[in-house]
């Protein structure tokens, strides 16, 4: 199996106008697309569009259409005018379900020629409204074997990050270490840091039994991180922005929040 965990570790650092800075411990999924259905198989706390501690659902990711996932990832990447052999390889990087609840502030595409070599990356952010938006990582930004984008984000994530600035993407192809930075940038100053860094462990069902203890309700832990410390930036006196503000801002967003989230 292609397929691994990564346990990792997420660094957090804001700049400005006040510092803030964190580390948590977590731990994530990095799954070949062809292999979800031979692992929901042969796990018992793994699933693909089933129940299970652990559960893989493919309408929770890029467009809500009744497609396998990848089927839609090989579409959106022929409209974007990048051509991806589907014999290719995709792994993601994500968060599954957890007892069925699924939040994740960031899943990463990684796309393999039938070579094996490093072709594309794909970026599906998420914020807590549901919503999502692509990034998506061609061919010719790839330099030893990290992917490197800086884009302006257009795109609400944060109440405390303005819509102006810029993402600035280096994404390392994971290999028995996981290297991935997204940091925010206002022109060439940065204003937020982030980074997660892991080294890749077997997928199995011992694995997971060990970490649903370690990192219990993981997906739950993550969003109440995320209100714990915006709680503390309030406290900080950090400006805030609200979502309603600029709506010319956020562009080319996924699942809107006037759209139903998927149950």
């Amino acid at each position: 199996m292609n397929s691994c965990l990564y346990e990792c570790l997420l660094m957090h650092r804001r700049l400005v106008p006040r510092r803030h800075a964190f580390r948590h411990a977590l731990f994530m999924f990095y799954l070949d697309l062809d292999e979800l259905d031979a692992l929901s198989r042969h796990m018992y706390l793994f699933g693909r569009n089933r129940r299970a501690v652990y559960s893989f659902r493919d309408d929770d990711h890029l467009a809500a259409a009744a497609l396998p996932l990848k089927r839609k990832l090989v579409d959106h990447l022929a409209a974007a005018g990048v051509h991806f052999d589907p014999a290719g390889r995709v792994m993601l990087l994500t968060l599954p379900r957890v007892l069925g609840y699924i939040f994740n502030p960031i899943s990463i595409y990684f796309c393999f020629d039938c070579s094996g070599t490093p072709h594309c990356a794909l970026a599906e952010v998420g914020n807590t409204f549901g919503e999502k938006k692509l990034f998506l990582l061609r061919p010719e930004q790839l330099h030893e074997q990290t992917f490197r984008l800086k884009v302006p984000k257009h795109y609400y994530v944060s109440p405390f990050s303005s819509l102006t600035l810029q993402f600035d993407f280096r994404l390392r192809t994971p290999g028995s270490e996981l290297d991935i930075r997204i940091d925010d940038c206002d022109g060439e100053a940065f204003t937020l840091r982030t980074a997660l860094a892991g080294r890749r462990l077997p997928l199995s069902d011992a694995r997971l039994s060990w970490f649903t203890l370690k990192y219990p309700l993981l997906t739950l832990k993550v969003i109440a991180l995320i209100h714990w410390h915006a709680l503390r930036l309030w406290w900080k006196g950090v400006p805030w922005h609200r979502k309603a503000a600029h709506p010319e801002l956020q562009r080319e967003v996924l699942r809107p929040r006037s759209e139903p989230r998927p149950s």
